[in-house]
């Protein structure tokens, strides 16, 4: 199980490249980097709000996961 500390890190991390992209794309779309720029700032922001949402629902589900003390007696 990871902190949440650790699941907001992520999603910083990952919606930093995700703004990025998103801000080039938007720009070679639009001609605009204004409007590149609001379009890549607000779907960085929801991306973050779903994809916290969705690791720390993932961090509840114990379907799938290797137990470490387990896996090291092999």
């Amino acid at each position: 199980m990871e902190s949440a500390t650790r699941t907001i890190a992520k999603a910083v991390s990952w919606q930093l490249l995700g703004l990025c992209s998103m801000t080039l794309i938007g720009y070679l779309f639009t001609g605009s980097v204004a409007a590149a720029g609001s379009l890549a700032v607000v779907t960085t922001i929801f991306g973050a709000v779903c994809y916290v949402l969705h690791e720390r629902a993932w961090n509840r589900i114990s379907w799938g996961r290797c137990d470490p003390l387990r896996a090291t007696s092999r």
